[in-house]
């Protein structure tokens, strides 16, 4: 509980900067231009409003077009947030709970809340990690998947028309699977396309403000001081936050 209050007191402040600007025209879908982007940043944080100042919009990124440029861009900063927020959510509550059932086969349990996150990682046997990397992989090779012509499932490329962050069902795939990976209850079948338009933007938003907390977060455990306000809270690590099998086996 003690992290999560002054994680609290420590983002409450900066939060207001991510919120939306619920009074702009913009849709949110795909943005094929400079200027939809500009809309959309003025939308997502009139302060900041569109920001690029290493001129990426306009980089032609493997030969791609502005518009396919611009969805590859689009596609990477909601991915990156949706992986944030999943990462800093699990930050807070493996620092103060522990699954109560057994990790592994032969009854090993999970690591418990006396090691910080980084270092339950470490502690997890290499099979789980394989397992966690794995299934991550498969996540994002069905999500790059494109449909062929005559193709029930599938979504266009996100670079070539495609809507950025859009992740496709699984209804096409052999074997039955009961639920989709967005909105498995389909709550958001009869949402209003302003409702869907404030929900995208809040998603982007706090997407960015999780990608700062998770990296607060790291930076505070392995440089000492580096986040003041977390200073006392999270347990300093000294591994290797970047080189998540280092503990497991090394090409160096």
């Amino acid at each position: 509980m003690k992290l999560s209050f002054a994680l609290t007191a420590a983002l409450a402040g900066s939060a207001s900067a991510f919120a939306p600007n619920t009074n702009s025209g913009y849709q949110t879908a795909l943005s094929e231009t400079k200027s939809d982007l500009e809309a959309l940043g003025k939308g997502l944080n009139p302060v900041v409003g569109f920001y690029d100042p290493l001129g990426l919009v306009s980089a032609g990124f493997w030969g791609k077009d502005e518009a396919g440029t611009i969805g590859w861009l689009r596609q990477s900063e909601i991915k990156h947030g949706r992986v944030a927020m999943a990462a800093f959510v699990g930050y807070c509550v493996q620092s103060n709970f522990q699954f109560p059932w057994a990790m592994t086969l032969e009854g090993t349990p999970f690591p418990g809340s006396d090691l910080s996150p980084p270092e339950q990682w470490d502690a997890l046997p290499f099979a789980s990690k394989l397992q966690i990397i794995l299934f991550v992989g498969f996540l994002e090779f069905y999500s790059e998947l494109t449909p062929r012509d005559g193709a029930e499932g599938g979504l266009p490329h996100y670079t070539k028309g495609g809507v950025p962050g859009k992740y496709p069902t699984f209804d096409a795939i052999p074997h039955a699977v009961p639920f989709n990976l967005y909105d498995p209850f389909k709550f958001s079948t009869n949402m209003s396309a302003e409702s869907k338009e404030k929900r995208l933007k809040a998603e982007i938003n706090n997407g960015r403000l999780a990608m700062l907390g998770i990296f607060g977060f790291l930076s505070a455990q392995t440089i000492p001081g580096s986040v003041p306000a977390l200073a006392g809270v999270v347990k300093p690590y000294s591994g290797e936050v970047m080189a998540p099998f280092s503990g497991d086996f090394s090409f160096m």
